[in-house]
């Protein structure tokens, strides 16, 4: 829901740090598995409580995913790097939530597993999606310079962050924090399924 707001907001820095890391030869498809890597070193900091450092971890993470988009917008976007970079992302969401079980499985497990239930959905309604509209040519007039079709919802990439933000700053709250917005997933991915199926008949 946000996405097409702070993507305005963050799309010149990123492209000012993109072009730097272009002239030096970093490509965008290195940028995503450093992030990729960075972003895994979260889980272990969450399964040992230390919050703090996860949420460093996690937010370098996300700026790698913003630079890797604005490196491949420079260089020439591809289908191969489009398709390692949301691999890569979906391993990442399901990680985070993953990470707090570990850390409190009597009082995170059940939360957890239902936040991770609702990224499959929103996954999976997601690329369906993306795969149609690619099959028939339909573009999104919102994100034109995307490997695919970015079909919205009331829970995007913006959101995720700030949910896992909360995560971080506010682990005592778990588990309230992840039904909600589980719930919040699930009611993006009714949207998407109903508003897909229209579309595409």
């Amino acid at each position: 829901m946000l996405d097409k707001f702070s993507i305005k907001i963050i799309r010149t820095p990123l492209t000012k740090a993109a072009s730097i890391l272009c002239a030096r030869g970093v490509t965008a498809n290195q940028t995503t598995l450093l992030g990729f890597i960075i972003g895994c070193m979260s889980l272990p900091a969450l399964a040992l409580e230390q919050y703090p450092l996860a949420l460093c971890f996690i937010v370098i993470n996300r700026i790698c995913d913003g630079l890797d988009g604005a490196i491949a917008r420079i260089r020439g976007i591809t289908d191969a790097g489009g398709f390692l970079d949301i691999s890569l992302d979906f391993l990442f969401y399901s990680l985070v939530p993953f990470g707090f079980v570990l850390a409190n499985p009597e009082q995170n497990a059940v939360a957890g597993a239902f936040l991770i239930f609702a990224f499959i959905g929103t996954g999976s309604s997601f690329l369906a999606f993306a795969v149609m509209a690619g099959k028939r040519g339909i573009e999104n007039p919102v994100y034109k310079n995307k490997s695919l079709y970015y079909m919205s919802g009331l829970t995007e990439g913006t959101e995720t962050i700030a949910c896992f933000v909360l995560f971080c700053l506010l682990p005592q709250h778990f588990s309230l924090i992840a039904y909600v917005y589980g719930a919040a997933c699930w009611f993006t991915t009714s949207t998407r399924i109903w508003a897909g199926y229209k579309t595409l008949s």
